[in-house]
């Protein structure tokens, strides 16, 4: 008799388990449908002609076409060079993720390895600067930039990504968790220089953390509009060019192309696709094997 009750329990807890994981999978895929349905519907939109009214979920015809007049002359009149403001943005976004997480991850080493006696002083103010807002800064890091003669220059939207302190923090916690200081001190026993202990130990241990990082730097840098306006004169990134388009819909909602507006933000997220799916590798790889090997 027991046995038939037992065999009978089990039944029923794999019922339940399959109707949790029947429950899971529903919710994953309603997740997954909310998150790509706008993707969807932008590329749809890219397919449209220049006035673009109602929802549609069905594409048109006019992709190719779309494609074709972004790097028309008459696009480039309008809105500046297109294939410019793709460089751009690309080695704007791309030096400001690589200085922010070296030097983010260099700071977060200093604090982490080393005992001083202003090291919660250090540590607290660094949390103070993320507090504020880049706005609040604005009117005077532009009058800096000016008496320096760098506006319409790259250097005021790089060099400032050195000093991340979300980044620096953000390290700081994935090093108290996954570096051990005996390994520092092995390597310092072994004479090795505090750089390339870094450099050649710290680092590949770092690799997720880096990963994670250089994602959020990027694509934040990618999306950067504030900065650039106030800054840029002649050149323009991909955020100004969707500003102009944008604002030229919203004027001229007859005249101007939105389809052609659709069409250019999906070749604008593409490197942002690209770049993630090129970091997730490594992400996966070390949350897979360890941040630190035996």
């Amino acid at each position: 008799m027991s046995r038939i009750s037992g065999i009978a329990g089990q039944k029923d807890d794999k019922a339940v388990l399959l109707i949790r994981r029947i429950i899971a999978y529903f919710v994953l895929i309603l997740l997954v449908f909310i998150s790509l349905f706008p993707f969807y519907l932008l590329i749809i939109n890219a397919t449209r002609g220049k006035v673009i009214s109602g929802l549609k979920l069905i594409p048109e015809g006019n992709f190719l076409n779309n494609l074709k007049n972004i790097f028309s002359e008459q696009t480039e009149v309008n809105y500046g060079n297109i294939v410019a403001s793709f460089g751009y943005s690309f080695i704007i976004a791309s030096l400001s993720a690589m200085l922010s997480i070296y030097f983010s991850a260099l700071t977060a080493y200093a604090v982490h390895v080393y005992d001083f006696k202003l090291k919660k002083v250090v540590h607290t103010f660094i949390m103070l600067v993320m507090m504020v807002p880049t706005q609040a800064s604005a009117i005077g890091l532009y009058r800096l930039i000016k008496s320096m003669g760098l506006i319409d220059s790259f250097i005021p939207l790089i060099v400032p990504s050195i000093a991340a302190p979300a980044v620096y923090f953000f390290m700081k916690q994935y090093m108290e968790s996954s570096l051990p200081l005996d390994i520092v001190e092995a390597a310092r026993i072994d004479g090795s220089g505090e750089f390339r202990t870094f450099n050649s130990l710290v680092l590949p241990i770092l690799k997720p953390a880096l990963a994670v990082q250089a994602i959020f730097t990027f694509v934040a840098s990618w999306n950067n509009l504030f900065m650039p306006m106030m800054i840029l004169d002649s050149k323009r990134t991909i955020p100004m060019v969707l500003q102009y388009m944008r604002a030229n819909i919203i004027s001229n909602p007859m005249i101007a192309n939105a389809g052609l507006m659709n069409m250019y933000m999906v070749l604008a997220i593409l490197p942002v696709v690209i770049v993630y799916l090129f970091l997730s590798k490594y992400i996966i790889r070390g949350i897979a094997l360890g941040a630190v090997k035996g």
